[in-house]
């Protein structure tokens, strides 16, 4: 088993080992200290394949268990749904000694934990991720939020995990276009980080190093969350590729998944920092071939237009600016703030027409 340690608002371990799901229930009970009822909070596709097994590891660890299970997909991360959770806890008298368990992928991760957070001010939560975008990223460091019409994760917070377990038993079901989503958001940190996580996976397949490269991720995400929890400072560089990619995902009406859309977003920063001289010549085509690799694409077909009215609903505007994270070369990238109105030329500058 690895075993990554965060010292944040809350501390806790990331725990990375085949077979995790069939030890939910003793680990929950490591990390939480208590005994009361659970919530696992999962989706139609999901919890056939691992509900049984997580209920029935709780319940040998003495747990009571009550189960939420909803439709999934980006439309259904959503405050309708959030509100089906909080009923659920709030039916079955759920109190600040209990847990819920999040079991599943990003958007099983975020609006559970959203729930989670703000159910009674705040009750126990256990990340379970099954995919990997969830196990490299979104699992980790404590954002948790639902969409709105006008755009991603426009409404939550900060809240932190007891435990975030992940079974790289559960990537073996994973499909095709899932196992792609994960790696756009590896190559991001890949792009950040540089050195042997670049190397890793550029000279060998993530599949055959799940283990090693999700310890890696994390532990980068790790540090930049103990650095800077709540997204002041340093932990703005995670966006790398995100500005992008969000409008990518908003124009698709999210028929391109958040780590395929990271995928072009990143390509298309890269291209737009090296034609504004903020980056080495050879970081797009690096990039680039590195997308191709995982058969992940690099450009997306909307207009520049088009993408900047999606952009214009990001979280990362203030004041009439936008954080951009900028390239300079694998392994080195910095934020530059730019004005709304220069966004359509980064744009243009990426390759969108």
């Amino acid at each position: 088993m690895k075993c990554i340690r965060v010292n944040a608002s809350r501390q806790y371990n990331i725990e990375i080992q085949h077979g995790a799901l069939a030890i939910a229930g003793e680990e929950t009970l490591k990390a939480t200290h208590a005994i009361g009822k659970t919530l696992i909070v999962s989706d139609e596709n999901v919890f056939p394949l691992y509900g049984e097994t997580v209920a029935e590891s709780l319940r040998a660890t003495g747990y009571g268990v009550h189960t939420f299970v909803f439709k999934g997909g980006e439309d259904t991360k959503s405050i309708k749904t959030y509100e089906a959770i909080i009923a659920a806890l709030s039916e079955n008298r759920f109190t600040r000694s209990d847990v819920l368990v999040a079991l599943g992928g990003g958007i099983v991760g975020d609006v559970g934990g959203f729930a989670a957070a703000t159910y009674q001010r705040g009750i126990k939560l256990v990340q379970l991720p099954t995919t990997l975008l969830a196990d490299v990223d979104s699992s980790v460091g404590g954002k948790t939020a639902v969409n709105l019409p006008t755009g991603k994760n426009q409404l939550g917070c900060f809240y932190q995990p007891s435990l975030v377990l992940c079974d790289t038993d559960a990537l073996n079901t994973l499909p095709e276009a899932e196992y792609k989503n994960g790696c756009g958001e590896i190559i991001k940190y890949a792009v950040l980080a540089g050195g042997e996580l670049f190397s890793m996976i550029e000279n060998a397949d993530i599949r055959t190093q799940y283990a090693d490269v999700i310890a890696r991720c994390v532990t980068i995400k790790r540090d930049i969350v103990g650095e800077d929890e709540f997204d002041t400072g340093r932990r703005r560089l995670l966006n790398l590729g995100h500005t992008f990619g969000h409008a990518i995902e908003k124009c698709s009406g999210y028929s391109i998944p958040h780590g395929a859309a990271v995928g072009i977003g990143l390509a298309m920063m890269c291209r737009a920092a090296h034609k504004r001289g903020y980056c080495a010549s050879d970081v797009p085509e690096k990039v680039e071939k590195l997308l191709a690799k995982y058969g992940m694409s690099d450009a997306a077909d909307f207009t520049a237009q088009e993408l900047y009215n999606a952009a214009l609903s990001d979280k990362k505007i203030a004041g009439g600016s936008v954080s951009l994270v900028i390239p300079e070369k694998i392994g080195c990238c910095h934020v530059l703030t730019v004005s709304c109105g220069d966004m359509l030329g980064w744009l243009k500058d990426g390759g969108a027409r």
